[in-house]
């Protein structure tokens, strides 16, 4: 059997009086999104420079591919990725020198024209770097971390800066590369990204996981509700029945209706087929599940993006 793509095993990182990372433990199977989410100081960027060969440990093991940094760092940085969350090019190189230099560094790679077109910079192949914006830096960025044809992508923040199209566009290659069987660790403020790529989940704080699983295990955790809130043009739910809506389990009356489901795909389409048949208006209709923002808060007591 393939060995874990990433293997940590009672990781410790100390500054001084302070233990950044305190005996935390995951392992990554090949071909999968993790994500690696907390708080600012949380210890997840320490963890990341050390699993990305940049830092070294005070205590614990981390294999990447079976292999350690040690004894195979020249074969490891062969097999890896990387898009810092910062980078700085140099200013008078071209997209497409910046990619072409990359390219040299290693024994097998792709094409830099390939790699313009997966990060959406062919219009920029010729622009110097100084002359780009942030959101193309970052992507340039990406462009570099995928030049050698990596098995382990790591991702610090990597639609920062960007719009919406170009988030996509991320979100995009992400999932094509975890097609072709590649392994991702990405960090991110964006929820919604999170849990668009994220397989699995680990949430740190104060140098220790304090949750792990898939997106869906971490966010039923919370046990929070799921709730169908709803008001129609003349007022009430004259008829309904709404306790007999299949996945109903409590019914709040005012001038906006609450229901209370187990699971929203169940008793909406029942409650939307009801109002149909008796000729009602819907003057509102909101859907809310929790969210993985929700779970980030009730654990931390931060929102991941104001930490």
């Amino acid at each position: 059997m393939n060995p874990p793509a990433i293997s940590v095993h009672s990781l410790v990182k100390r500054y001084e009086d302070l233990t950044a990372v305190d005996g935390i433990q995951f392992s990554v199977p090949q071909g999968i999104c993790l994500g690696l989410l907390g708080p600012n100081g949380a210890g997840k960027t320490t963890t990341i420079e050390i699993l990305e060969g940049l830092l070294d440990r005070d205590a614990g093991t981390v294999e990447i591919l079976g292999k350690n940094w040690s004894s195979h760092g020249d074969w490891l940085r062969e097999r890896i990725g990387v898009q810092l969350q910062d980078t700085r090019f140099p200013e008078k190189l071209t997209v497409t020198e910046i990619l072409r230099l990359f390219r040299s560094l290693y024994k097998k790679g792709r094409d830099p024209e390939e790699v313009l077109g997966v990060v959406g910079l062919e219009e920029k192949r010729d622009t110097r770097t100084i002359k780009l914006s942030g959101g193309q830096q970052q992507r340039l960025a990406l462009g570099c971390a995928l030049i050698n044809q990596p098995d382990i992508l790591f991702l610090d923040e990597p639609t920062t800066g960007l719009d919406p199209q170009a988030r996509r566009r991320v979100w995009d290659v992400v999932e094509q590369f975890k097609a072709g069987g590649g392994t991702v660790l990405l960090t991110t403020h964006y929820m919604d990204e999170a849990e668009r790529l994220s397989d699995q989940l680990v949430i740190m704080d104060h140098g220790k996981i304090i949750a792990e699983g898939t997106p869906e295990e971490i966010i039923g955790s919370l046990n929070a509700e799921n709730i169908i809130a709803f008001a129609l043009e003349d007022g009430g739910a004259p008829s309904l029945e709404l306790e007999t809506i299949p996945g109903v389990l409590t019914v709040r009356s005012g001038d906006v209706i609450e229901l209370v489901v187990s699971k929203t795909n169940q008793a909406l389409p029942t409650l939307l087929d009801r109002i149909r048949k008796q000729e009602l208006e819907v003057a509102d209709l909101r859907l809310h599940r929790p969210t993985l923002e929700d779970v980030f808060v009730s654990l931390t007591g931060r929102n991941l993006r104001e930490s």
